[in-house]
């Protein structure tokens, strides 16, 4: 199981996944809207297709931080 802090600019949490969970997938379990920001995975910007690649696909075993942020306009 890979212990994964989930969220957004509001709300994280920590959640428990298999190694074999997509992203798009972890994402979608906990309604976070993934079209409206900038996702990382333990900092790195995800292009489109990596939302389909599995926690194990990007070397996770363990732990990391899957976060959106939103983007926003400064006025």
């Amino acid at each position: 199981m890979v212990r994964c802090v989930i969220g957004n600019n509001a709300h994280r949490e920590p959640k428990f996944f298999d190694k074999n969970t997509t992203i798009r997938s972890a994402l979608e379990q906990n309604n976070i809207d993934y079209s409206r920001g900038m996702t990382s995975l333990d900092g790195c910007t995800l292009n489109p297709g990596d939302f389909d690649k599995t926690f194990e696909d990007f070397g996770i075993t363990e732990s990391c931080y899957l976060l959106n942020v939103a983007k926003t306009d400064n006025a």
